[in-house]
């Protein structure tokens, strides 16, 4: 596995287990990071913080990497099973999404979603 791809499962891993902090400390202080439930982005460590806060507050999704792959411009694209389950335990969605990153000096600088 690429370094990139640890810090990825990592993410994975970190985000799956609630661990935020964790997740938080391996993105770039002023990162870019797609809103899956609302559209657009949200800026910085804090702004992801306050995303994902609100976001398991009324969902519990899951996402679990499949395969790794070199994109554009040295990004890693990941194809993600994700798991999204209203806080009652119903699957919501269950479907494969692409993740673009863009990781620079071992901290994501820029996440995407692929539908």
């Amino acid at each position: 596995m690429s370094p990139d791809e640890e810090l990825l499962m990592h993410l994975y891993n970190g985000f799956n287990a609630r661990d935020m902090e964790a997740v938080l400390a391996k993105m770039h202080p002023e990162v870019v990071w797609a809103n899956g439930m609302d559209g657009g982005y949200v800026y910085g460590r804090d702004g992801v913080r306050n995303y994902w806060t609100r976001q398991w507050a009324i969902i519990d999704p899951r996402v679990q990497p499949t395969r790794f792959s070199s994109g554009a411009g040295g990004a890693t694209e990941v194809e993600v099973h994700q798991t999204v389950r209203n806080l009652q335990g119903n699957v919501v969605i269950d479907r494969m999404v692409g993740h673009i990153f863009r990781i620079e000096d071992g901290l994501i600088v820029r996440f995407d979603i692929r539908e």
